[in-house]
């Protein structure tokens, strides 16, 4: 079964059954790995750092993001769904195999979401991932400028907000950027392993270079969902933690959102979240994502 998946998922297939309506999220990342609960939600995959064509995930951070998203909980029973299963996904890999990536490959990334995202119905673009270097977290920067770009043409940039806080000045690139959506986590009171050391407060805070205030929205930031599975009997779950994780939840929430008004423009989204988060001293920014609340803004 895992070989013809893999087949039917050469460079730029389309999902049996895809019908180009459905909201697509592209997962810039270190891969999808093929998991029963995806298996049906990958559209296309493209690979910016080697030759290898197939969907894989050497890292299994982007396995995780992507499940969170869309996930359809299948081998679970439904219990570890992502947010919005109907949803489809366009895995992009600009990371290796650590989690490490360059401005290089990730602008690659972008650039190729650039030239095919009316194709494959991207709406929602997530990046989990995010440069700490001072010359990429300005709006000078070409990253910033291409992740800019694919907003005025009217996606959705949802970034996370990296894991280099609480000080100020701790968001990474892209999330600086003024024009996208950067997610951070609230703090405690549960402590989250970030990454291989065990902090309660780690979510990257404003204001940036631009004096921009960042992160806009909070989302949970430890969340079981889908593992990179190499072997029978291996889980198919595992529990992480950053806002990395919380990045997804916006995601999937801002495809729900798309699913039941589709027109709606990226600003238009914006504000419906600036709206409907809850608002408490300990979240910065707008505050806490309320799906719900989100859903029922008219």
């Amino acid at each position: 079964m895992q070989e013809a998946f893999l087949r039917v998922h050469a460079r730029e297939a389309h999902l049996a059954g895809f019908s180009g309506h459905e909201i697509g999220v592209a997962v810039l990342d270190t891969g999808i790995f093929p998991h029963v609960d995806l298996k049906n939600r990958l559209a296309v995959f493209q690979n910016m750092l080697d030759s290898r064509r197939y969907p894989f995930d050497d890292c299994g951070h982007g396995t995780h993001v992507a499940g969170i998203i869309g996930g359809d909980g299948r081998q679970s029973g439904g219990y570890y769904r992502g947010i919005a299963p109907g949803c489809h996904l366009a895995g992009i890999k600009v990371l290796d195999n650590s989690g490490d990536g360059n401005a290089d490959d990730m602008i690659a990334g972008l650039q190729w979401i650039q030239e095919h995202y009316r194709r494959y119905n991207i709406r929602i673009v997530n990046i989990s991932a995010g440069a700490q270097k001072k010359s990429m977290c300005t709006e000078a920067s070409e990253m910033i400028r291409k992740v800019e770009a694919l907003w005025d043409e009217g996606l959705v940039i949802v970034a996370a907000a990296g894991n280099d806080g609480p000080g100020e000045g701790t968001v990474t690139a892209p999330g600086v950027s003024r024009k996208i959506i950067t997610v951070g986590c609230p703090d405690g009171p549960l402590p989250a392993t970030v990454p291989g050391k065990v902090r309660e407060h780690h979510s990257g805070r404003g204001p940036t270079a631009e004096c921009i205030m960042k992160p806009e929205v909070v989302a949970p930031g430890t969340v079981i969902s889908c593992r990179v599975c190499p072997r029978p009997g291996t889980p198919s779950y595992i529990s992480k933690s950053g806002t990395s994780m919380a990045a997804p939840i916006v995601s999937g929430a801002i495809a729900l959102l798309l699913e039941k008004e589709p027109e709606l423009t990226n600003v238009q989204i914006k504000l419906r979240l600036r709206e409907s988060c809850i608002k408490k001293e300990a979240y910065p920014g707008w505050g806490m994502l309320h799906i719900g609340r989100l859903l029922a803004l008219e």
